[in-house]
Protein backbone atom coordinates (compact mmCIF):
# COMPACT_ATOMS: atom_id res chain seq x y z
CA UNK A 1 0.00 0.00 0.00
CA UNK A 2 1.50 3.51 -1.33
CA UNK A 3 0.60 7.01 -1.72
CA UNK A 4 -0.42 6.69 -5.68
CA UNK A 5 -1.72 10.35 -6.71
CA UNK A 6 -3.16 13.21 -5.79
CA UNK A 7 -6.11 14.90 -7.04
CA UNK A 8 -7.71 18.18 -7.75
CA UNK A 9 -10.50 19.66 -9.39
CA UNK A 10 -10.65 22.03 -12.46
CA UNK A 11 -12.47 25.36 -11.52
CA UNK A 12 -14.67 27.39 -13.54
CA UNK A 13 -12.57 27.94 -15.93
CA UNK A 14 -11.69 24.69 -16.89
CA UNK A 15 -9.20 21.85 -17.11
CA UNK A 16 -7.00 23.94 -19.54
CA UNK A 17 -6.97 26.79 -17.60
CA UNK A 18 -6.54 25.45 -14.25
CA UNK A 19 -3.78 23.37 -15.63
CA UNK A 20 -1.82 26.36 -17.08
CA UNK A 21 -2.58 28.29 -13.37
CA UNK A 22 -1.28 25.66 -11.16
CA UNK A 23 1.64 24.99 -14.07
CA UNK A 24 2.88 28.83 -13.60
CA UNK A 25 3.14 28.28 -9.66
CA UNK A 26 5.51 25.39 -9.93
CA UNK A 27 7.55 26.35 -12.88
CA UNK A 28 6.02 23.57 -15.58
CA UNK A 29 3.63 21.79 -17.59
CA UNK A 30 0.89 19.32 -17.40
CA UNK A 31 0.45 16.78 -19.91
CA UNK A 32 -3.02 15.67 -21.41
CA UNK A 33 -3.85 12.66 -19.87
CA UNK A 34 -6.67 11.57 -21.85
CA UNK A 35 -10.14 10.78 -21.12
CA UNK A 36 -12.23 8.40 -18.31
CA UNK A 37 -14.77 6.84 -20.38
CA UNK A 38 -16.54 5.07 -17.58
CA UNK A 39 -16.58 8.10 -15.43
CA UNK A 40 -17.06 10.97 -17.16
CA UNK A 41 -13.88 12.72 -16.80
CA UNK A 42 -10.90 13.97 -18.16
CA UNK A 43 -7.51 14.65 -16.70
CA UNK A 44 -3.72 16.28 -16.98
CA UNK A 45 -0.98 15.10 -14.73
CA UNK A 46 2.06 15.83 -13.60
CA UNK A 47 4.98 12.94 -12.85
CA UNK A 48 6.62 13.32 -9.52
CA UNK A 49 9.76 11.93 -8.16
CA UNK A 50 8.76 8.66 -5.96
CA UNK A 51 6.27 7.26 -8.06
CA UNK A 52 4.00 9.96 -7.50
CA UNK A 53 1.78 12.13 -9.77
CA UNK A 54 -0.59 14.50 -9.27
CA UNK A 55 -3.11 14.73 -11.84
CA UNK A 56 -6.39 18.00 -12.65
CA UNK A 57 -9.37 16.27 -13.46
CA UNK A 58 -12.78 18.24 -14.86
CA UNK A 59 -16.10 16.16 -15.48
CA UNK A 60 -17.52 16.00 -18.75
CA UNK A 61 -21.19 16.72 -20.36
CA UNK A 62 -21.77 13.26 -20.50
CA UNK A 63 -24.33 10.30 -18.88
CA UNK A 64 -21.31 8.50 -17.25
CA UNK A 65 -20.42 11.48 -14.95
CA UNK A 66 -23.56 11.61 -13.41
CA UNK A 67 -23.56 7.84 -12.47
CA UNK A 68 -20.23 7.29 -11.76
CA UNK A 69 -19.49 8.02 -8.04
CA UNK A 70 -15.86 9.49 -8.99
CA UNK A 71 -17.81 11.58 -11.66
CA UNK A 72 -20.48 12.91 -9.49
CA UNK A 73 -16.95 13.18 -6.65
CA UNK A 74 -15.29 15.83 -9.57
CA UNK A 75 -18.68 17.79 -10.29
CA UNK A 76 -19.25 18.45 -6.78
CA UNK A 77 -16.01 19.23 -6.23
CA UNK A 78 -15.82 21.58 -9.16
CA UNK A 79 -18.84 22.89 -8.28
CA UNK A 80 -17.55 24.50 -5.21
CA UNK A 81 -15.16 26.57 -7.30
CA UNK A 82 -12.53 23.76 -7.91
CA UNK A 83 -10.17 22.47 -5.97
CA UNK A 84 -8.29 19.43 -3.99
CA UNK A 85 -10.59 16.13 -4.20
CA UNK A 86 -9.19 13.74 -2.76
CA UNK A 87 -5.69 11.47 -2.30
CA UNK A 88 -5.37 7.72 -3.63
CA UNK A 89 -3.58 4.55 -2.46
CA UNK A 90 -2.17 2.08 -4.63
CA UNK A 91 -2.39 -1.68 -3.63
CA UNK A 92 -0.61 -4.60 -5.44
CA UNK A 93 -4.44 -6.59 -4.60
CA UNK A 94 -7.41 -5.07 -4.08
CA UNK A 95 -9.49 -8.18 -3.16
CA UNK A 96 -8.98 -7.70 0.79
CA UNK A 97 -10.15 -3.98 0.18
CA UNK A 98 -13.16 -5.25 -1.74
CA UNK A 99 -13.70 -8.25 1.42
CA UNK A 100 -13.44 -5.83 4.28
CA UNK A 101 -15.66 -2.49 2.71
CA UNK A 102 -18.25 -5.72 1.15
CA UNK A 103 -18.54 -4.62 -2.60
CA UNK A 104 -16.66 -5.02 -5.71
CA UNK A 105 -14.11 -2.65 -7.23
CA UNK A 106 -15.15 -1.01 -10.60
CA UNK A 107 -13.17 -0.72 -13.75
CA UNK A 108 -11.26 2.12 -14.78
CA UNK A 109 -9.65 3.06 -18.08
CA UNK A 110 -8.34 6.29 -20.10
CA UNK A 111 -7.10 6.48 -23.43
CA UNK A 112 -4.26 8.99 -23.64
CA UNK A 113 -3.70 11.15 -26.90
CA UNK A 114 -1.28 8.84 -28.14
CA UNK A 115 -3.67 5.83 -28.28
CA UNK A 116 -2.48 4.40 -25.33
CA UNK A 117 -4.87 2.89 -23.20
CA UNK A 118 -4.37 2.49 -19.66
CA UNK A 119 -6.59 0.06 -17.43
CA UNK A 120 -7.18 -0.68 -13.16
CA UNK A 121 -9.50 -0.92 -10.45
CA UNK A 122 -10.68 0.97 -7.84
CA UNK A 123 -12.96 1.16 -5.23
CA UNK A 124 -13.61 3.78 -2.16
CA UNK A 125 -14.36 6.68 -4.10
CA UNK A 126 -18.13 6.39 -2.42
CA UNK A 127 -16.53 6.91 0.84
CA UNK A 128 -14.64 10.06 -0.48
CA UNK A 129 -18.07 11.44 -1.51
CA UNK A 130 -19.15 10.82 2.07
CA UNK A 131 -15.68 11.87 4.03
CA UNK A 132 -13.37 13.59 1.65
CA UNK A 133 -10.21 12.78 4.08
CA UNK A 134 -10.85 9.62 2.98
CA UNK A 135 -8.55 8.07 0.40
CA UNK A 136 -9.94 5.63 -2.40
CA UNK A 137 -7.48 2.46 -3.44
CA UNK A 138 -6.90 1.46 -7.04
CA UNK A 139 -4.71 -1.22 -8.37
CA UNK A 140 -2.92 -0.96 -11.47
CA UNK A 141 -3.17 -3.48 -14.37
CA UNK A 142 -1.23 -1.74 -16.49
CA UNK A 143 2.33 -2.47 -16.98
CA UNK A 144 4.57 -0.15 -14.41
CA UNK A 145 5.92 1.49 -17.41
CA UNK A 146 2.93 2.73 -18.30
CA UNK A 147 2.50 4.62 -14.83
CA UNK A 148 1.64 8.35 -15.30
CA UNK A 149 4.70 8.78 -12.63
CA UNK A 150 7.20 7.95 -15.09
CA UNK A 151 8.76 11.00 -17.07
CA UNK A 152 9.67 12.11 -13.69
CA UNK A 153 12.82 14.13 -13.45
CA UNK A 154 13.17 14.33 -10.12
CA UNK A 155 12.85 18.28 -10.30
CA UNK A 156 9.32 18.14 -8.77
CA UNK A 157 8.20 16.03 -5.57
CA UNK A 158 5.22 15.80 -2.96
CA UNK A 159 6.26 16.95 -0.01
CA UNK A 160 3.77 17.95 2.76
CA UNK A 161 0.14 16.97 2.62
CA UNK A 162 -2.12 18.91 4.65
CA UNK A 163 -5.34 17.14 5.75
CA UNK A 164 -8.09 18.03 7.89
CA UNK A 165 -9.34 15.40 9.49
CA UNK A 166 -8.26 12.55 11.99
CA UNK A 167 -5.85 10.15 11.26
CA UNK A 168 -7.25 7.30 13.36
CA UNK A 169 -10.43 7.64 10.99
CA UNK A 170 -8.23 7.27 8.01
CA UNK A 171 -6.54 4.21 9.63
CA UNK A 172 -9.86 2.18 10.45
CA UNK A 173 -10.20 3.49 6.61
CA UNK A 174 -7.07 1.86 5.43
CA UNK A 175 -7.41 -1.07 7.72
CA UNK A 176 -3.44 -0.40 8.55
CA UNK A 177 -2.25 3.06 9.87
CA UNK A 178 -2.21 5.77 8.09
CA UNK A 179 1.57 6.18 8.06
CA UNK A 180 1.88 3.06 5.76
CA UNK A 181 0.81 4.43 2.68
CA UNK A 182 2.54 7.98 3.53
CA UNK A 183 6.24 6.81 4.36
CA UNK A 184 7.62 9.35 2.23
CA UNK A 185 5.47 11.77 2.74
CA UNK A 186 5.31 14.28 5.66
CA UNK A 187 1.04 14.36 6.52
CA UNK A 188 0.17 17.26 8.92
CA UNK A 189 -3.05 17.17 10.33
CA UNK A 190 -4.79 19.74 10.25
CA UNK A 191 -8.56 21.61 11.40
CA UNK A 192 -9.47 18.81 13.09
CA UNK A 193 -12.73 20.26 13.76
CA UNK A 194 -12.99 22.03 10.27
CA UNK A 195 -14.64 20.52 6.77
CA UNK A 196 -12.29 17.29 6.27
CA UNK A 197 -10.11 16.73 3.08
CA UNK A 198 -6.98 17.92 1.43
CA UNK A 199 -6.63 21.54 2.74
CA UNK A 200 -3.24 21.76 0.91
CA UNK A 201 -0.31 19.91 -0.87
CA UNK A 202 3.18 21.38 -0.72
CA UNK A 203 5.46 20.32 -3.94
CA UNK A 204 9.28 20.59 -3.84
CA UNK A 205 10.55 22.70 -7.09
CA UNK A 206 13.51 24.50 -8.20
CA UNK A 207 12.57 27.09 -7.16
CA UNK A 208 11.90 26.10 -3.80
CA UNK A 209 8.69 24.65 -1.78
CA UNK A 210 5.19 25.38 -3.45
CA UNK A 211 1.85 25.48 -1.72
CA UNK A 212 -1.01 24.72 -3.48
Amino acid sequence: MRLDHVSFAAGPDGLASTAQRIGGLLGTDFVDGGIHPRFGTRNMTLPLAGGIYMEIVEVLDHPASDKAPFGQAVRARSALGGGWLGWVVSVADIAPIEARLGREAVKGNRHRPDGTELLWQQIGVNGLLSDPQLPFFIQWQSPAELHPSNGATGDFSLATLEIAGDPQRVSEWLGETVEAPLEDVKVEWVAPNGTPGIVAVQLQTPNGLVRI
